[in-house]
This record gives C-alpha cells, structure tokens and sequence, in this order.
C-alpha cells in the first residue's frame, strides 16, 4: 500500500533513468543567445504584400529553429520614413538597421531589461547590432552591391552575409517545386511515373554570368536527383533561357522544364512567363518560402556569430 508521500516500506521505488549521449537521443533545443543581434532579411525587388508575407513566411521557419531569434524584415526597396515608434508598411533595410540600433533599454524589470542590457554589453564589446541575410538563392553583384551599401550608408555597425546557395537544400527545393508542377517524381526510389515529367531542366536565375555558374553547381544536384540533363541560364539575359533549351533539345530531350533558381522577390513581373513561352517550355513555381529557405538563412546567421544550433542538413557546396 501506498502513503501519499511515495510507495509502502519495502517495494522498489521506480527512479528516473539518468540522460545518456547517444547516437538516437535527440539533440538539445538551442536559444538565441541573450543580446544577440538581430537576423534582418533583405528583401529585393518591389515591395508588395505577397512578398511580405513570402518574408515573414521565411523569419518565421527561422525562429522555430532558433527560439528566441529577433528577426527583422527590410526592404532593399522600401520606405525610408520611420522612427523608433512608427514604421511603414514595407520599411527599408536601412530603416530596420537604424531602428535596431536606436533601440534603448526599456524600464528594467525581469527578461526584457536583461535581454536589452546584454545586447547593450554586446554592442559595447564591438560585436554588431545586426547580421543582414540576402534573400537570394545565387550571386547578383549588382543587388549586392547595393545591399552593401544600404549598410555602409546606415552608419549601423552590421555584417553582411554572402546569398543561401548554393547548397544541397536549394535542390531539393527546386526538385519539390518541379514534382508539385508534375513535371518530375517526386521520389525517384518509387517506380511510378508522371505523364508530363520533363526530360531535360533549364534553371533559370538572375545575375549575369556569376549567377549562371553558381546555380550551374545546384543544377548538377538536381541532375542526379532526376536522372535528365540541367543547364542553367540567365532570364535577364536576352534570349538566353531560348538558347538553352534548344542546346538541350539538340541534345535529345523533348520536353522540357524551366525551373527557376529564384526565391521570388528579385523575379521581374512576367518575366518568367514570357522566358518560358519563348523557349516552349512548361514552367515551376520558384522556391518561394520552401522550409529550406528559412532554414539556411538562420545557418547564414550563427556562421556569422559563431555560435552553432543544429546545422541544415546536407553539406553546403563550395
């Protein structure tokens, strides 16, 4: 018989088994560090509500992977009127920068002020008031540099991170967006087959050669997900999606795909469609706020500190 206190004299008392490392024991939750600085995307391309809500789709995957993670959203584009208090719908980068910088300690009770007094030892110790995270998939030296600038012209001391890709993450993405399209298996593993499944990929980015090379090493991953020839190509560049699907063609593909190798934002108003129906090809959605996207972002943030939650998995392509 049992007292209220625990079992009768005399019979086993059921102890906790102590927590041992091992290969199956799920790692344990990492928190942002308290006063860490802010992640703030940069978004390209015209402000809208579409790409606000394609954002904060991306900051949100991102602080479930970090709890405590102050993520922001700045518009390479946006508006530039805003003050500690009052900010515009679509506020600049520049803009969420000052902001964060010009953020006082509030009154000090409890974890706010701790959290506000550790970022304050933080930024007095040197470190950044903010890391700024391009939301793009590939290199555009011509957004970059203006990105660049946005955090030079701020006088916030920022760091800024190189673009998310390449990076195996980014094919399965794109392999995600062409299966959700039905122009690929999803699973290559399972034997059943997709009528309109394409036969060769062009990958279409933006950003001139340096953009066509970077989304060249994520199109040979995404080759060897489907088994079909990817060439990548440039939608800025006049007639160049056209070119390569008749490369491909004359290399015996028949039916063929235009993936875009683009988040959304940075992609022109009809320029995907138009690309598309110049080389005759069926078109995916671009990558959007795939899981990945978040996650990668949030891997470009703790590089940059140094500090280390559970990495994306797959290892990055250099």
């Amino acid at each position: 018989m049992s007292s209220p206190t625990g079992p009768a004299s005399g019979l086993p008392v059921r102890m906790p088994r102590p927590r041992q490392p091992g290969r199956h024991r799920r790692p344990e939750p990492v928190a942002a560090p308290e006063g860490a600085p802010a992640l703030v995307l940069a978004v390209p391309g015209a402000p809208s509500t579409t790409t606000r809500g394609l954002a904060e789709e991306v900051v949100s995957i991102a602080r479930s992977e970090l709890p405590g993670l102050d993520a922001r959203i700045g518009y390479v584009d946006g508006e530039e009127d805003a003050t500690v208090t009052s900010f515009p719908e679509f506020p600049s980068l520049r803009s969420v920068l000052v902001h964060a910088a010009a953020q006082r300690p509030p009154a000090p009770s409890g974890r706010a002020a701790a959290t506000a007094e550790a970022r304050a030892r933080y930024r007095a110790a040197g470190g950044p008031v903010a890391v700024v995270v391009p939301l793009l998939a590939g290199p555009d030296s011509t957004l970059m540099d203006r990105i660049r600038q946005t955090v030079a012209d701020s006088g916030v001391a920022a760091e800024l991170t190189d673009v998310l890709g390449p990076h195996p993450l980014l094919a399965e993405a794109l392999h995600v967006r062409l299966s959700e399209a039905g122009l690929a298996r999803a699973d290559r593993a399972r034997l059943f087959t997709v009528a309109t499944a394409a036969d060769g990929i062009v990958l279409a980015t933006v950003g001139g050669e340096e953009a066509v090379q970077a989304a060249g090493i994520t199109g040979m991953l995404l080759a060897a997900r489907l088994a079909v020839p990817v060439m990548a190509a440039a939608l800025d560049q006049e007639g160049a999606i056209a070119a390569t699907a008749e490369q491909l063609r004359g290399s015996g593909s028949a039916q063929l795909a235009l993936a875009p190798y683009l988040i959304g934002p940075e992609l022109d108003a009809g320029l995907l469609d138009a690309a598309a129906k110049d080389a005759g090809c069926s078109v995916a959605e671009p990558l959007g706020p795939y899981p990945a996207i978040g996650k990668l972002a949030l891997s470009k943030y703790t590089t940059a500190l140094g500090i280390a939650p559970q990495q994306p998995s797959g290892a990055p392509v250099h």
